[in-house]
């Protein structure tokens, strides 16, 4: 998960891999509340407390930045689904987890989801690559997981995991949208309960 840097006053000389870390939170923070085409680089340089000069030398326009922060929170989505699945062997508490997963996701700090799930740039082919690539490897993670233990053929394992991870976004971002009204834990449950009634009616093909 992407941490946000302590507060860094002008002036102050940060390594280049934190520098970075900085521009990027700012980055987030911008785009997040403006959208993509409203954001301006001037923005983003006075939210980092930097002079744009110095942003520039870390990227060279905002489609670039843009881009970059995109990969980043996208990584971030599918190292926490990866995670989930390969943290157990207990298929339920595999699912009770993927869920939870988007949802710490959708809840993180600085709004980030919306630039994975919400971009105003998926238009543009590399920042739609970025996205899809992200939702495929998600995809790709339950799917192995479901044809190991169900024995299904790859088509109707990626079927089941497509299920899976479209329930888990779009009820996130639900619960989200819907401030909340249902507490973080009992929403997971719910829909974790909900996904797995139905997954746990194929068979193990191994104990």
């Amino acid at each position: 998960m992407t941490e946000a840097p302590a507060p860094v006053h002008r002036g102050t000389r940060l390594s280049r891999d934190a520098r970075r870390a900085q521009l990027l939170v700012a980055a987030r923070d911008v785009f997040a509340a403006h959208g993509y085409h409203a954001a301006a680089m001037d923005d983003i340089a006075e939210r980092a407390g930097v002079s744009k000069p110095v942003l520039y030398q870390h990227f060279p326009g905002k489609l670039e930045l843009y881009r970059a922060l995109l990969t980043t929170y996208a990584d971030e989505l599918v190292e926490r689904v990866t995670a989930a699945i390969d943290g157990t062997s207990d298929n339920e508490q595999r699912v009770h987890a993927a869920v939870a997963a988007y949802f710490d996701f959708v809840a993180g700090e600085g709004q980030a989801y919306r630039l994975v799930f919400e971009s105003d740039l998926r238009g543009e082919p590399e920042a739609a690559a970025v996205v899809d690539g992200a939702l495929t490897r998600c995809i790709d993670t339950v799917a192995a997981a479901v044809t190991t233990d169900a024995g299904l053929d790859t088509p109707r394992a990626r079927m089941l995991a497509v299920g899976l991870v479209g329930l888990s976004q779009v009820a996130a971002q639900y619960w989200l949208d819907s401030d909340q009204a249902v507490p973080r834990d009992e929403a997971v449950s719910l829909m974790s309960g909900f996904a797995w009634r139905g997954l746990a009616g194929f068979p193990l093909i191994h104990g």
